[in-house]
C-alpha cells in the first residue's frame, strides 16, 4: 500500500497517514510497546511478528495505516484484516503519549477509516454485514471508551493464562488414557511439510470442535492454513493431532496448533496454544490433558520456560478449570469488543 493510497479523513493538525513500510518496524514495536506498558504494565511486542503484519505475507489480508505527527513520529497505527468470511480483525493503537483530546481525535479518524477499509473488504466478498471484531486489555480503559466511541460493544472477557515449565516433565508427564493417542502431524520427507491429509484433519476436528462456542465463525481451509503460516512463530512440528478408538475405528479426536513465544527476560523461548480443540465425540476421554501435556513435555525437551494460552472467562465447557488444574494461572485478563457493520 502506497502513500498515495492512503487517506484518514478528520485527523488534527498536524498529523497526516502513510502506508507501513519496511523500515516502520522498530518505530511500530516501540508505539505497541507503549501502549501495552500503559494498559497492562509490561510489553511482549516484538519487531518480526510486527513486521509480518505490516510487510510480510501476513501484510496481503490486511488494509493498514500508519499516522505521523509533525516531526515525523508514528502516533498512530489501524490495522483491518480478512481474518474469514463475515469476519474482519479490527486494530486501532494510538499512543499514550498524546494529551487525550489529541488521541480522542485520532482515534475517531482510525475507526472511521476501519469502517470504509471492512466495507471494502466485505464487499469484495459480496457479504451483506460483516463482523467487526477488535479487542483490548481489561484494564485498559482509554481503549475501552475509544470502542465505545466507536459503536462497538463488550461481548466476552479472556483469561490471558501462563504455566511454568519444569526441565523433568519433558519425560515425567503421565501417558494418555488407553486409546486415546497423541502424534505430530506425518511429513514429508522430501519437503518437511505436513501431509494433507493430516492438515485437513486438524482444520476439520477444530471446526467441529468450536461450532458451540462465543463468536465461532467458518474458516475455510485454505485461510485457516495461510493464516497460521503468517505468524512468525509458526512451526510445524508445533501441531499436534490426538485419535479415539471408537466402534467406527480410529477417528479424529483432538488437536493443538501451538506457536513460538519469544524468549523472556532469562532468554529462553516458549510455546503458546493457538488452538486445542476436543471433538465432541471424544470429550470426557482425557483427550484435552493428554494434548496439553503433549505441548509441555516437547517445550520441556526444548528448554522452553513457560507455556502460555488463552480461555473465555465464561468456557461453556469450564475450560479453564482444566488449566488451572494443569498448572496455569492468570497473567491479565482481555477483552471482545463487537460491532456489526452493514455492508
Amino acid at each position: 500500500m502506497s502513500d498515495a493510497e492512503v487517506t484518514i479523513d478528520g485527523l488534527p493538525e498536524p498529523f497526516t497517514a502513510r502506508g507501513p513500510e519496511a523500515d516502520d518496524g522498530p518505530q511500530v514495536t516501540a508505539l505497541l510497546a507503549a501502549h501495552q506498558e500503559a494498559a497492562k504494565g509490561s510489553s511482549s511486542a516484538d519487531v518480526e511478528a510486527v513486521l509480518g503484519q505490516l510487510v510480510g505475507l501476513g501484510s496481503w489480508t490486511r488494509r493498514q495505516a500508519l499516522v505521523e505527527d509533525g516531526d515525523g513520529r508514528v502516533v498512530g497505527w489501524v490495522s483491518v484484516h480478512d481474518r474469514a468470511a463475515g469476519r474482519t480483525l479490527v486494530e486501532v493503537t494510538v499512543s499514550p503519549a498524546l494529551p487525550r483530546a489529541t488521541a480522542d481525535a485520532v482515534a475517531s479518524a482510525l475507526f472511521d477509516a476501519v469502517d470504509r477499509y471492512a466495507h471494502e473488504i466485505a464487499s469484495l466478498r459480496s457479504l451483506d454485514t460483516t463482523l467487526l471484531d477488535s479487542g483490548c486489555y481489561a484494564d485498559d480503559l482509554r481503549q475501552q471508551e475509544f470502542l465505545t466511541a466507536a459503536g462497538y460493544r463488550h461481548t466476552r472477557t479472556w483469561l490471558q493464562m501462563t504455566r511454568p515449565v519444569l526441565p523433568q516433565e519433558a519425560t515425567s508427564l503421565p501417558s494418555p488414557k488407553p486409546g486415546v493417542v497423541v502424534r505430530s502431524l506425518d511429513r514429508h520427507d522430501d519437503n518437511g511439510l505436513p501431509v494433507a491429509q493430516d492438515l485437513q484433519a486438524v482444520h476439520r476436528v477444530l471446526e467441529e470442535s468450536f461450532q458451540d462456542h462465543f463468536s465461532s465463525y467458518p474458516e475455510s481451509f485454505p485461510e485457516f492454513v495461510a493464516r497460521l503460516r503468517e505468524d512468525p512463530g509458526h512451526r510445524w512440528d508445533h501441531w499436534w493431532l490426538a485419535t479415539v478408538e471408537t466402534e467406527h475405528g480410529v477417528e479424529p479426536a483432538g488437536a493443538v496448533v501451538a506457536s513460538v513465544l519469544g524468549p523472556d527476560a532469562s532468554g529462553r523461548e516458549g510455546s503458546y496454544v493457538d488452538y486445542i480443540g476436543v471433538h465432541r465425540r471424544a470429550r470426557g476421554k482425557g483427550v484435552a490433558k493428554a494434548l496439553l501435556r503433549a505441548v509441555i513435555a516437547d517445550s520441556a525437551r526444548r528448554g522452553n520456560s513457560r507455556v502460555g494460552l488463552e480461555v473465555d472467562d465464561d468456557s461453556p465447557t469450564r475450560a479453564d478449570a482444566l488449566y488451572l488444574d494443569l498448572g496455569w494461572v492468570t497473567d491479565y485478563k482481555t477483552q471482545s469488543w463487537h460491532r456489526d457493520l452493514a455492508i
